[in-house]
């Protein structure tokens, strides 16, 4: 479901959640983009030399599946804030659920809060957010 009024929100409305592309193309064209194209990023061998279990996602890609999570939902929405904890790597070519909720309404600012997760097939979560966003 997509969202366009702040009035449409409800407190602990589940966003929809989604599987997103962490292919080591994909993620080797975003390194690329971002000029972030460190062996740990973009090269299964080369991450694990440097003592990591395979190439990994970088957490401002990470960062950005959060804020596509909201824009998806809300695509008019303002995100004001976005903090983001890192608990373990995000690893490529492996498959990963962001799911979020709605965990505050503030009616006067017309903003949102929203908690979010990036979790792995076995249900870790590797990244959390909680993002601030205002409605117009």
């Amino acid at each position: 479901m997509t969202v366009t009024r702040f009035e449409d929100v409800e407190f602990g409305e589940d966003l929809p959640g989604f599987e997103p592309d962490l292919g080591l193309e994909n993620v080797r064209r975003f390194a690329k983009a971002a000029q972030m194209v460190a062996p740990r990023f973009i090269d299964h061998e080369q991450a694990r030399a440097e003592g990591l279990p395979g190439a990994i996602v970088p957490g401002v890609m990470s960062q950005g599946i959060l804020a596509a999570t909201i824009h998806r939902w809300a695509p008019d929405a303002k995100i004001e804030k976005l903090d983001t904890v890192f608990r373990a790597p995000v690893r490529v070519d492996e498959a990963h659920t962001v799911s979020a909720v709605v965990t505050d309404i503030d009616d006067e600012a017309r903003s949102v809060e929203i908690d979010l997760t990036v979790a792995n097939e076995a249900g870790e979560t590797r990244v959390l957010g909680t993002a601030t966003v205002r409605f117009g």
